[in-house]
C-alpha cells in the first residue's frame, strides 16, 4: 500500500452507529466539494447539482444545532469559481439569491446568525443587498453562527490583511499574531476544530489558511449533496477520538 492509499485510510470517515460523543468540535469548517459530479452521475445540469448542495446546507446547519456546533464555516464559492463557464457562475449567483430567500430564513428563525466572508464587490448587486439584509435580520441570533465563505480565498485573504496592516502605519515590530488575526476578513471567526471536505479530494484549496493552521482534517468520499446528518456525527466522533497537541506533547 502506497503512502497516499495509507492516507486516505487513515482518514476518511465511515458513518458510525449513534453514540454519545465524548467532545464536540465548537468550531467546523466544511469544504462543500461534489455537487458537480453528484449532477452528472444523474444526468442533471450542473445547475441541479448546487441547487442540491444548497438545500444540504440547510440540513447539515439544522444538525449541527443538535450536536452543539457554535459555529459552522461553509466554503461555498471561491476566488478560482470565477473562472468556471459563465453560464455555471450566473446559476450559482442564482442559487445563491435563492438560497438567501427560500433556505436561510427558516434557519434564522432557529437562531442562526449568518455572515458572509471574503469579497462581495464582483457579486451581483441584487445579491449584495441580500447579504447584507441577511446579516441585519441575523444579528442578534446566538444558537448558532453560520460563516458562509463567498468568493473568498485564503492567499488573497492572507494579503489584504497584510494590506491593511501596511495601511493603518504599524511598526513592524508591533505585528504579531494578534495584530495579523484582527486583520483578516472575520476576527471574530474561532479557528475550526475540524475541517471536513467531502467528495474524497484530500486538500484544503486555500480555505481558512491562517485559520485552519492546528485544525483536524477529515475527508468524507461522499459527494456534498449526499452528505447528511450521519456523516457530519461521524466525522465529530472521528475528532473526538483524536488527541490534539498544538505542536506540544501533551
Amino acid at each position: 500500500m502506497n503512502l497516499r492509499s495509507r492516507f486516505k485510510t487513515l482518514t476518511r470517515i465511515r458513518p458510525l452507529p449513534e453514540i454519545d460523543l465524548p467532545e464536540v468540535a465548537g468550531s467546523v469548517a466544511i469544504i462543500l466539494d461534489g455537487n458537480g459530479r453528484w449532477a452528472k452521475r444523474r444526468g442533471l445540469p450542473t445547475a441541479a447539482g448546487h441547487r442540491a448542495g444548497a438545500r444540504t446546507v440547510r440540513r447539515i446547519v439544522e444538525a449541527a444545532i443538535e450536536l452543539g456546533i457554535h459555529d459552522l464555516s461553509v466554503f461555498a464559492f471561491s476566488t478560482e469559481n470565477w473562472s468556471r463557464p459563465q453560464d455555471e457562475v450566473d446559476a450559482l449567483m442564482e442559487i445563491f439569491a435563492e438560497t438567501i430567500e427560500r433556505e436561510l430564513p427558516d434557519l434564522a428563525e432557529q437562531g442562526v446568525r449568518v455572515r458572509f466572508i471574503g469579497r462581495r464587490d464582483r457579486a451581483p448587486e441584487s445579491l449584495r443587498r441580500r447579504m447584507v439584509a441577511m446579516e441585519d435580520r441575523t444579528d442578534l441570533n446566538t444558537r448558532i453562527n453560520l460563516w458562509v465563505a463567498f468568493d473568498y480565498g485564503g492567499r488573497a485573504e492572507l494579503v489584504e490583511a497584510t494590506r491593511r496592516i501596511v495601511e493603518s502605519g504599524v511598526e513592524p515590530d508591533e505585528i504579531d499574531e494578534n495584530v495579523f488575526a484582527a486583520n483578516l476578513y472575520a476576527p471574530d471567526l474561532p479557528d475550526p476544530d475540524l475541517l471536513i471536505r467531502t467528495s474524497g479530494e484530500l486538500r484544503v484549496s486555500n480555505f481558512l489558511l491562517w485559520q485552519v493552521a492546528y485544525s483536524e482534517l477529515v475527508f468524507s468520499d461522499k459527494l456534498w449533496p449526499d452528505f447528511d446528518a450521519r456523516d457530519l456525527r461521524a466525522a465529530l466522533a472521528d475528532y473526538a477520538s483524536r488527541r490534539r497537541r498544538f505542536g506540544g506533547r501533551r
